[in-house]
């Protein structure tokens, strides 16, 4: 079956070669790292301690394990922590956030088994931390030969691949076979990997990890330079839309020049930060031909910015800064069928954020968040109502300052009462991180008796 699964990858790799290329020579994104992806590593120094690998896809999932990893270095201070990611972006995001906490930040392997037990040959990780939804079948199985516990944290598995995963539901069961606890973000997602074949004495919910995370504190340096360039301040409203995909950012547009035409008094500014980077070039080209004023923030200060209608904010990691400056956060990835992104970060600072109606990667922070009225959600309409929809919700917000201001504090009570994931998850994985001695990779890996901490 795996090397079913192996010859599949390599063959879709080869298909893909010159995709890959094309993208490689446009923004470098594959050739960065790539020594690294094939498994070629320089020498770690670990201090004689034992390691704890963390991998984190992107962003998102480097964001949320911020307090994670602050929690395993101080209760673990005899191991060593190395992180790995699978994006340039979340590389240099990683690099940043726990360059106090990481002793190795590296680019993930490809899951070929030859690359991957070359890494495994240079980390001897005594232990596998895997964040969300990052399941490999021949990490799983390399790390089962050698007896190295797995545990996905923070796990969810959306709709859209549950349906996937059910159409290869032998696979999917063999493979999890390899995990050794799974650390789920909410019933429903224990629910479906359970489904999947993963025994209930593997699973276990300590909460989400993301509601600790976005209390992590931001940069206020930054937050400060952002305000005093381009004039953030509260004569005129600021929209930020985070996070943003084709063709959000052309409807965001459109939906300020009809706020600007319905009202031409209306001072309401925005902020976009599109969320892959090799996307700043086609959205500032947009902005060229929309026919707004507009600044980005990779460009030298000049006397527009204080003044334009959009800024475009064409910088990585500071986008966290730029929430407590705004009246209205507007999520991304929620209205391209993206499933969203991580609206808590907003939320926390108790902006009032708007989201699309698609929100199936936080389902559960969705829920929780609207049960409270926490939460400005459109409904799905046809394309072309759109920007008119975004208009009006934006306008309504705007001229109602107290109520938006209502759904803000909500908002971050909504935070405030889901926090204590970090210590659960913590506990949970003592059975894992206290195991001190090699074990003989001949016998089962330990059933982990998690399932009274549900």
């Amino acid at each position: 079956m795996y090397l079913f699964y192996s010859l599949l990858l390599t063959l879709g790799f080869i298909a893909f070669l010159p995709r890959f290329a094309i993208d490689a020579m446009r923004s470098g994104k594959y050739v960065t790292g790539l020594r690294q992806r094939l498994g070629q590593l320089p020498a770690i120094n670990t201090t004689g301690k034992q390691v704890v690998w963390l991998h984190c896809v992107s962003v998102g999932e480097t964001q949320a394990a911020r307090s994670l990893a602050r929690a395993l270095v101080a209760e673990y201070p005899d191991y060593c922590l190395v992180v790995s990611t699978t994006t340039v972006t979340g590389q240099q995001v990683a690099r940043t956030i726990f360059a106090d906490e990481a002793a190795f930040v590296f680019y993930f392997p490809i899951d070929l088994a030859w690359v991957v037990r070359r890494v495994l040959r240079a980390l001897q990780p005594s232990a596998v931390l895997i964040m969300e939804t990052e399941l490999w079948p021949r990490l799983l199985s390399e790390c089962r030969a050698r007896a190295i516990p797995v545990a996905l944290l923070n796990g969810r598995i959306s709709e859209k691949s549950f349906r996937r995963y059910r159409k290869i539901r032998p696979f999917m069961r063999r493979m999890l076979s390899d995990l050794t606890l799974a650390l789920m973000q909410s019933e429903k997602d224990a629910a479906r990997i359970r489904e999947l074949g993963l025994s209930d004495d593997r699973i276990a919910l300590p909460g989400n990890l993301k509601f600790d995370s976005a209390e992590t504190a931001i940069d206020e340096t930054v937050t400060t330079e952002l305000r005093s360039r381009f004039g953030f301040d509260d004569t005129r409203p600021l929209i930020v839309a985070a996070s943003t995909h084709a063709p959000e950012e052309r409807i965001l547009i459109e939906a300020l020049k009809q706020m600007k035409h319905s009202d031409p008094g209306s001072r309401a500014r925005l902020l976009i930060a599109p969320r892959h980077p090799e996307r700043f070039a086609e959205v500032a080209s947009l902005l060229e031909d929309s026919g707004l004023t507009w600044s980005r923030r990779s460009s030298e200060h000049n006397e527009r910015d204080e003044a334009c209608d959009v800024v475009l904010l064409d910088t990585i990691g500071e986008l966290r800064a730029v929430y407590s400056l705004a009246q209205i956060v507007f999520v991304g990835g929620s209205i391209a069928p993206h499933g969203g992104h991580n609206m808590l970060e907003p939320a926390v600072t108790g902006a009032c954020v708007v989201a699309g109606p698609h929100t199936g990667n936080f389902a559960a922070i969705t829920r929780a968040l609207l049960d409270e009225d926490a939460l400005i959600q459109l409904p799905e309409s046809p394309a072309s109502d759109t920007p008119a929809q975004l208009a009006a919700c934006f306008t309504e917000l705007l001229s109602h300052d107290v109520r938006r201001g209502e759904i803000g504090v909500r908002a971050r009570e909504v935070c405030r009462q889901n926090t204590g994931a970090t210590e659960r998850t913590i506990q949970m994985l003592s059975p894992i991180l206290s195991r001190k001695t090699i074990v003989d990779p001949s016998l089962p890996l330990p059933v982990l008796s998690v399932t009274a901490a549900k």
